[in-house]
């Protein structure tokens, strides 16, 4: 399981990828919970992070605009990252999710095939009116997506598993594994939460709260000690699995 920790600037991306993050995924959680960042700091990231170290991005918890999102999913794309992640917040059904995301991955692949594009939508879905996460494994599949994610839209201290039980997000990596694609898992996940997460499968789990002093999100920066923390669990987790097959 790869470990994303989402960094807001170059300082703590530093402190991530040094700790050992596999993936360091650029957003602004002032803009929301996948709100983007600015394409310079983007592009500054990619330029300073080592290359082994995949990079990321977050477009925004996006309403449904499909043009101007496939424009911003283009921009994004050029700053050089291997990942870009779209919140589906403002699709109320998996109609349109579907064709948004359809023109995200157009824009995206036609400029460079090689970045994967990320469906991402939200456990607490029916807080602010969004397609069902349920539903999130299916439109990436027909959009031709990468990877299937969910995380929370509101960061109230509540996390994924306050609104999925622990079953339904089974169902959610089981799915989107059947259908070819990657699971990733985030929402306001603590460090208990990771043994729980590494055992369903998730290829990926997001975290930016748990590695930030106070665990506070917004109000505090992550730290090298936090995110090494995180790593070592996730590498135990590995290890025990590999002792118990």
């Amino acid at each position: 399981m790869k470990l994303l920790i989402s960094p807001l600037d170059e300082k703590e991306a530093i402190e991530a990828f040094t700790a050992g993050a596999d993936i360091i995924d650029v957003k602004n959680p002032i803009e929301g919970s996948l709100g983007a960042d600015f394409p310079w700091i983007i592009k500054h990231i990619r330029e300073i992070t080592p290359k082994e170290v995949e990079v990321s991005c977050a477009i925004g918890d996006v309403p449904n605009l499909p043009g101007s999102i496939a424009l911003a999913a283009l921009g994004a794309a050029t700053t050089g990252i291997d990942y870009i992640k779209t919140g589906l917040y403002g699709l109320r059904n998996k109609k349109d999710a579907v064709y948004l995301m359809s023109n995200v991955v157009r824009a995206v692949k036609e400029f460079d095939p090689t970045i994967k594009v990320v469906a991402a939508g939200y456990a607490d879905a029916d807080r602010v009116g969004s397609v069902h996460p349920l539903l999130i494994p299916e439109i990436a599949q027909e959009a031709q997506a990468d990877l299937a994610m969910v995380d929370t839209a509101i960061k109230d201290g509540k996390n994924l598993f306050d609104f999925l039980t622990v079953d339904q997000t089974r169902n959610f990596v089981n799915k989107t594994h059947e259908l070819g694609l990657k699971a990733a898992l985030a929402g306001a996940l603590k460090k208990e939460d990771l043994p729980l997460v590494y055992s369903l499968g998730t290829d990926v789990a997001g975290i930016r709260g748990a590695a930030c002093t106070q665990g506070d999100r917004f109000q505090g920066r992550i730290t090298r000690e936090k995110v090494r923390e995180l790593v070592d669990i996730v590498r135990l987790a590995e290890i025990q699995e590999k002792l118990e097959n």
